[in-house]
């Protein structure tokens, strides 16, 4: 008898026999997205900047150089890339006090431009308040022009030395003493207030900074946060109009530029420095040249990376062309970046001509 197989096992074994097979891990399940180093094959201009077009006023660096040798080689670099003068900001991570950090930069004083920290010591005491005054006005004498970086990501002023102002927060009513007298000195207050908004969101899949933000994230469990600081901040400039104060790094609200553009619109004693957010403000070209182009007249220079060639260079960059999707790997980000563009009158009042302002006119 002959058998037959049956149809319907035929027309199943046909399939199975010509599905796809369960296939390797593919390479790319295998990369880890903090080594993510992606190389540009686009055919597109590559703009190197090796100077700046107009002369700089740098209103944002510190105490980086470690011998007169490396100050003598900072400023040569200043003088090729066309920076004419540094703010050198003291802060508590400095290592040395003031006195100790203007002697050593003294001998290339025409290159620099010194900040100074508030004194905290003994700051719950009206002979501390007036102490710290006094302070003020010596290092004032001393050559300082403004006072700065002050920083608070959350805990109070953990910058200055040679007492930190933990728990102090700018809109501390002890604190209105020393910003008058900032006010009667023309002293400008630069403050850097909390940090990139990434780094207080959850550090999950869909945390866009994510590879940056792991390493910077700020836990809010016993600290102010985000708004609170942005709170304290608007207080203490709209109840000293008399003072000047500059926010670091787009007041680190490059991802809600409006928010930033309402403050400035309300406080004319308001400026902002773009140090140290090249990487945040440039993924977003189109919006941050605007916003740039906007608030021409309160936008200031800054690095706050270092004093190597390059580090300026990657700056001129995103400023002055229309360069696109280039990448920095030092800046921690999975992002491409593009540059701004922006016009020669911009660039001149940002390079230049707003810190000139405030560093004479405002004298």
């Amino acid at each position: 008898m002959k058998h037959t197989f049956p149809f319907y096992l035929t027309v199943l074994l046909a399939f199975v026999a010509c599905a796809p097979k369960e296939t390797a891990q593919s390479p790319a399940d295998k990369i880890l997205l903090k080594d993510f180093a992606p190389v540009v094959i686009n055919n597109i201009p590559v703009t190197q900047v090796e100077r700046a077009k107009y002369d700089i006023i740098d209103m944002h660096a510190h105490d980086y150089a470690a011998s007169e040798e490396e100050i003598a080689q900072w400023c040569q670099t200043m003088d090729e890339v066309g920076v004419l003068n540094t703010a050198v900001m003291h802060c508590s991570w400095i290592g040395r006090p003031y006195e100790e950090y203007v002697a050593a930069y003294a001998p290339y004083k025409d290159h620099f431009r010194f900040w100074c920290c508030f004194d905290y010591t003994d700051i719950d005491t009206p002979e501390g308040i007036a102490k710290a005054c006094e302070t003020l006005e010596r290092y004032h004498e001393m050559g300082a022009v403004g006072v700065g970086e002050l920083g608070d990501k959350g805990e109070g002023d953990t910058y200055a030395r040679p007492a930190d102002g933990k728990d102090i927060h700018i809109d501390d009513p002890r604190l209105k003493p020393l910003i008058a007298k900032c006010a009667e000195l023309k002293m400008p207050i630069s403050i850097h207030i909390a940090e990139p908004y990434w780094m207080y969101l959850p550090m999950d899949e869909t945390n866009d900074g994510l590879v940056n933000a792991v390493t910077w994230h700020v836990d809010t469990a016993n600290c102010y946060g985000y708004d609170k600081l942005m709170e304290t901040f608007e207080n203490a400039v709209r109840e000293n109009p008399g003072t000047i104060f500059i926010a670091c790094h787009y007041l680190n609200m490059t991802h809600d530029l409006p928010r930033l553009g309402a403050l400035l619109d309300k406080y004319p004693n308001l400026y902002f420095d773009i140090s140290a957010r090249v990487a945040e403000s440039a993924h977003t070209p189109r919006a941050t040249r605007a916003f740039l182009i906007q608030y021409q007249d309160r936008v200031l220079f800054g690095t706050d990376n270092g004093m190597d060639t390059e580090m300026y260079q990657n700056i001129f960059r995103v400023l002055e062309t229309d360069d696109e999707h280039f990448y920095v790997p030092e800046y921690g980000y999975h992002w491409a970046l593009s540059g701004f563009h922006l016009p020669d009158g911009v660039l001149q009042k940002l390079y230049h001509d707003n810190a000139e302002r405030i560093l004479t006119e405002y004298k």
